[in-house]
């Protein structure tokens, strides 16, 4: 309702293209900048008293919003400040509503409870819109925003009701909130899988952003309709992706995740193809109902690909990383077609979105989302607890470990094929320095070490150690020739 109520007050205020815009950018900006520190606030803290807090701070906004209109006291000016705000409030929201996903189902139900997420997320989609217009046209501009904020109660009282499933007691102290926002990118950074969806919600966000930021636009100039067409075409958006989403688990049975999103994305580029040329009220609303289809395909597999790339101990940060690269690229491309829309014309921003959204898809490919499907990230615990004198302070630091190899020439260059990947893994558990030596007086000798800020940064690790960690490793044991196994020990600075 905020959408169609945003929306439509900015194109009553003024014509420009790059003011509608503006809104986009608004609800996207705060969360491709906040959504990281939000995610390690959601990893660190208890998630339901986050979302108490946020649901709070977005309805005082959302009836801020409605009473100035209401007073009309609003400018363009205004719309934007208070649309940034409540991005702010999504912001801290969305990684919190998506981490506590996988905790309600097992691993194979996930592909299926993300849809679920979505469908409720797209039935108030499909009637929200329908909801605003009708009020807009009976009751006037600002009680859709009254409306708004009426909502967010409802989700408190909820979370008031809801009573999580109690989680295992943290055995080590929590993390500093910068230190863990660190960590979260460190991860990211050396997770291929995680990277390549990354590149995908990029190259697909980038562009469909396009008919988003133009929608308020497409139905007052180029349809040249009213409120209610605004909003029947937000509505039918929703209607496709509730229909996608139930459509999706037989989609699944044909094609897998890669394909799924070049499905979605060619439908997206064919909605904006139609916008674009065909300025035709019924083909307007089929292809709403594609887009809202198509959005929903890739969105799903999108957010199941990252999902399944993480861990639990960094899944909400992983997450906010998903979610500030989606919504910056939404930032970004509606401020990039607004600005073309401005210099051209709407249907030349659209068009042009459309085709620059096809001629990327070859290069996805390179991208493979299936990588991280198959993934153990459940720890395994397997690595012993290290040896020490005396106790050691949590915040002492940094340590430095050093792991003795025996490795005979034939399997020399196996070995450090083996540990190029393995780096990666100390890196994603929170070193962040590694490397490995020779001895220049015994080429059988190698040593491998890695730095950690403090010992309690350590300990973590030996938590966040996983399954497929587990695997890798041995693989490794395996080429060590010595009678014993490879040899470890702890430096500490003093």
């Amino acid at each position: 309702m905020h959408d169609v109520g945003a929306g439509w007050l900015m194109a009553g205020l003024t014509d420009s293209p790059i003011w509608v815009a503006l809104i986009q950018t608004a609800t996207s900006l705060p969360i491709f900048l906040l959504a990281l520190p939000a995610g390690a606030f959601a990893d660190i803290f208890n998630r339901r008293k986050i979302l108490l807090v946020t649901q709070s701070f977005l309805a005082l906004f959302a009836l801020l919003l409605g009473y100035l209109v209401y007073i009309n006291a609003v400018t363009p000016l205004t719309i934007i400040g208070i649309t940034f705000l409540m991005g702010i409030g999504t912001a801290f929201t969305a990684p919190v509503w998506q981490a506590i996903v996988p905790s309600l189902v097992p691993k194979a139900a996930l592909q299926q409870a993300v849809a679920v997420n979505s469908v409720g997320i797209n039935i108030s989609r499909a009637i929200g819109p329908a909801i605003a217009g009708l009020i807009i046209t009976t009751l006037g501009i600002a009680y859709p925003f009254f409306l708004n904020a009426l909502t967010f109660l409802v989700v408190i009282t909820a979370l008031f009701w809801w009573k999580p499933a109690p989680t295992m007691q943290r055995q080590l102290p929590k993390e500093d909130l910068l230190g863990a926002i660190r960590t979260g990118i460190r991860y990211a950074f050396h997770s291929q899988a995680l990277k390549n969806t990354l590149f995908r919600a990029i190259s697909f966000f980038l562009f469909a952003s396009a008919y988003w930021a133009m929608l308020p636009l497409i139905a007052k100039e180029v349809l040249q309709g009213g409120a209610s067409t605004y909003g029947t075409l937000l509505a039918l958006v929703g209607v496709g992706a509730v229909v996608g989403a139930f459509t999706l688990p037989k989609l699944k049975k044909k094609l897998n995740t890669d394909q799924l999103v070049v499905f979605g994305s060619l439908g997206t580029a064919l909605a904006m193809f139609i916008f674009a040329l065909i300025p035709n009220l019924g083909l307007a609303y089929m292809a709403s109902f594609i887009a809202g289809f198509s959005w929903l395909t890739v969105l799903t597999n999108l957010n199941v690909s990252a999902q399944v790339s993480l861990p639990e101990w960094v899944r909400a940060r992983g997450l906010a990383i998903f979610v500030t690269f989606f919504f910056g690229s939404m930032s970004l491309g509606s401020l990039i077609w607004g600005q073309l829309a401005s210099i051209t014309s709407i249907q030349t921003s659209l068009l042009t979105a459309s085709i620059c959204l096809c001629l990327v898809l070859p290069i996805s490919r390179f991208f493979n989302l299936a990588k991280g499907q198959e993934l153990n990230l459940a720890p395994s615990s397997h690595w012993p607890a290290p040896l020490v004198i005396d106790e050691i302070r949590p915040d002492r630091g940094p340590v430095m470990i050093f792991i003795e190899y025996q490795i005979s020439a034939q399997n020399r260059d196996k070995f450090i094929q083996l540990m190029d990947m393995f780096k990666h893994q100390r890196y994603r558990d929170g070193a962040y320095s590694w490397g490995i030596f020779q001895d220049s007086n015994n080429d059988s000798k190698f040593i491998e070490y890695f730095l950690v800020s403090s010992w309690v940064e350590h300990l973590r690790q030996h938590e966040r150690v996983t399954f497929e960690d587990q695997k890798l490793q041995a693989e490794i044991q395996a080429l060590h020739s010595g009678d014993t196994p490879p040899k470890v020990s702890h430096f500490i600075a003093p």
